[in-house]
């Protein structure tokens, strides 16, 4: 099976540096908030461009940690995406704020920055920008609207760790930019793990107590907080990784080329939006025969993924928000048309040519040779 994501073979190529580091850690017996995490915040704040970079135990805490940060809650209102991983309007319920959803473009499955004027209210105090499968948002349009209206934003950027919007890193653009090192990430850790980025002193400074218990002092607490803390083995594993990432995006960048190359005949693949730097987290074609050619790829031993089957403003944890089928049109559609294909550094180009063939069989273009 060609997977999505090739782990083992990633491992197998870092093997000897990474179980060095890793032995380093347990023999130092510094397992929380010690020097390799240190040393990770200071790599990828310097990496992005912005002045602090805080270690938390995951993606998902990251936005909530930031929501909380900014003090949103009960009768607060947080404008984000229906086409996303789940936690990105998860974590605004779970401050008690309610997630006001708009619609995406159609062609960069991001936020459509004309909708969310439209939206606004007195109530509404953030924008949670999402960067979609490695590809940056229009943040000069969300940007100008939270001026405008004097709203916080939020940089989902989980799926998109090197992307580039003008030149410049996703993640330096928000109030924060929040990263996500879950293992399938361009940037995994062998774990869960997390990362928030700014360049305001004061938020990181109340950051960094929050994900500590709310202090700073041992048994001393001044805020309500929680256990959000990047562990030391993690944090050695991701600064191992992270003198890689670019070398790895650039790799995803020349397979995505490939694919685009040799598939636009034949499928409807991804757009690259001007001026910005796609990293292809996520590689995702659009079918209207999406689930008959997954099928047919699974029988060719070759993984694929639908991201997402169902979009959030009608998942049953939402049904109170009161949205029905019909009101994000784009997003609805892209559920039952996009179809993730595998893409990741350690993919050969055997393996990409055999994918290619295989889905151009399908279409009856040309016959697909069995991989040897």
């Amino acid at each position: 099976m060609i997977p999505l994501v090739d782990l083992k073979t990633e491992y197998e190529t870092l093997k000897n540096e990474l179980n060095q580091v890793i032995q380093e850690v347990l023999e130092s017996s510094c397992f929380i908030l010690g020097p390799n995490g240190g040393k990770l915040e200071k790599e990828i704040s310097q990496y992005i461009g912005v002045a602090h970079g805080l270690g938390v135990a995951n993606g998902t805490d990251a936005l909530l940690l930031c929501l909380e940060a900014l003090n949103i809650g009960s009768g607060d209102e947080v404008i984000t995406t229906p086409f996303t991983f789940f936690s990105t309007a998860e974590v605004i319920a779970r401050v008690g704020a309610t997630p006001v959803f708009v619609d995406i473009d159609p062609k960069t499955y991001n936020m459509n920055p004309d909708l969310i004027e439209s939206v606004i209210t007195e109530k509404t105090k953030a924008i949670m920008v999402v960067h979609l499968f490695g590809q940056p948002a229009d943040m000069d349009t969300i940007l100008a609207i939270s001026r405008k209206h004097n709203l916080r934003v939020i940089e989902d950027a989980c799926q998109s760790i090197g992307a580039s919007y003008r030149g410049k890193k996703i993640g330096s653009f928000g109030d924060f930019g929040c990263f996500s090192f879950f293992p399938s990430k361009n940037l995994g850790a062998y774990g869960d793990g997390g990362m928030i980025v700014t360049n305001n002193g004061d938020l990181y400074r109340k950051l960094k107590l929050l994900r500590n218990h709310g202090s700073s002092e041992r048994y001393v607490h001044t805020h309500i907080g929680l256990n959000s803390r990047l562990d030391e083995i993690q944090a050695a594993i991701l600064s191992v990784k992270f003198k890689r990432l670019d070398e790895w995006n650039n790799r995803r960048k020349e397979l995505a080329g490939e694919y685009s190359l040799k598939l636009a005949e034949t499928v409807q693949v991804p757009v690259e939006a001007d001026e910005r730097e796609h990293v292809f987290h996520q590689y995702c074609i659009e079918t209207n025969q999406q689930d008959q050619l997954a099928h047919f790829l699974k029988q060719k031993e070759i993984a694929t993924g639908i991201y997402y089957p169902i979009p959030l403003h009608l998942q049953k944890a939402f049904s109170h928000l009161g949205y029905k089928n019909g009101h994000f049109p784009v997003s609805e559609r892209c559920t039952k048309r996009i179809l993730a294909l595998p893409i990741n550094p350690m993919m050969t180009q055997k393996q990409q040519d055999y994918i290619i063939a295989a889905i151009k069989e399908y279409f009856g273009d040309q016959p697909c040779h069995q991989l040897k």
